[in-house]
């Protein structure tokens, strides 16, 4: 009798390119993911709303649409409760390396950005970071202080006030939540929440914060706290 194959994560890979594709469906098979081809963004929308896909892999350059437009899609907040999983994790891969296209992507709401041409190696520990950090926000509420956090639904209530955040902002919180009253630092924010490798000059964490600040506690801004010159933690001691 032949081992039973278990498989660490189901993913969906959309790539235009067939070799590439190809390659990379044999490659994660043989590290035990299971896998599903997606070449056009048509297919990946239709795989990742009725396969219940752990992480999508995406291609920015697709025959039928954009990239961007399938992350738009699968994060927007008027649609991801009743067609997508919140949780659903995404990796965009995209030959565009600019600062510009990697905000872009984040801010869109991916998990992670590499840029092609990238190591497999480097790729299949980006996917098991990715995916670690999406089971764990499977815990269904997470409450700290007046602050109540609905991982399955994506929302967030304050003294019973309802709060809508952005894709990065909630990501945000809750990278603070985890530990709400340590001091997370900036480097630390930046590659768990944007996937930055270094901060360089972006003031993109600075302005995130303030905004989510401003929207948890308009009048006293009490949450996300600036700890100065290390970084941010969500409440104090």
């Amino acid at each position: 009798m032949l081992p039973e194959r278990n498989e660490i994560a189901k993913l969906v890979i959309c790539e235009d390119d067939r070799p590439t594709l190809e390659l990379l469906c044999d490659h994660l098979l043989a590290d035990r993911y299971g896998v599903l081809a997606a070449p056009t963004a048509a297919d990946a929308l239709r795989l990742c709303q009725y396969s219940q896909p752990d992480l999508l892999l995406l291609d920015l350059t697709l025959p039928d649409a954009s990239g961007l437009d399938v992350l738009r899609e699968i994060r927007s907040p008027d649609r991801a409760l009743s067609r997508f999983d919140p949780r659903l994790g995404v990796i965009v891969l995209s030959g565009r390396g600019t600062e510009r296209d990697r905000v872009r992507g984040l801010e869109q709401g991916a998990d992670d950005y590499v840029v092609k041409p990238y190591h497999y190696s480097e790729l299949l520990a980006r996917i098991g970071s990715v995916l670690r950090r999406r089971r764990g926000e499977r815990r269904s509420v997470t409450r700290v202080a007046e602050i109540e956090i609905s991982h399955l639904e994506r929302s967030v209530t304050v003294d019973e006030r309802q709060v809508d955040l952005s894709a990065k902002e909630f990501a945000l919180l809750g990278a603070l939540a985890n530990e709400p009253t340590r001091v997370f630092s900036k480097e630390e924010l930046l590659r768990d929440v944007w996937g930055y490798r270094s901060i360089g000059h972006t003031r993109t964490l600075e302005a995130h914060a303030s905004r989510l600040r401003r929207k948890l506690d308009p009048e006293r801004g009490r949450f996300v706290v600036n700890c100065w010159g290390v970084g941010y933690r969500l409440v104090e001691p």
